[in-house]
């Protein structure tokens, strides 16, 4: 999938991938996506109810090797 703008918030612990992401996030247009990625097991729970609760879209996630990728779309 083809994103905008990455975020590598990998070796971060909760809560500083949710912080970075948010960042991130408002720095795009409105329909462009943010690939994140991320090291924190966490982060699929928190990513998840976080772009949910603030109107983004999670279109896809994945883990592979311990690096856990998503890509939220801006709401």
């Amino acid at each position: 999938m083809k994103s905008d703008k990455v975020l590598d918030a990998k070796g971060l612990a909760c809560p500083m991938p949710i912080v970075k992401t948010k960042k991130a996030i408002n720095e795009l247009e409105s329909g462009q996506i943010l690939e994140i990625l991320a090291t924190d097991k966490g982060a699929k729970n928190d990513l998840t109810a976080w772009a949910k609760s603030g109107g983004h879209e999670l279109m896809d996630s994945s883990e592979e090797n311990g690096v856990y990728t998503f890509f939220i779309k801006k709401g």
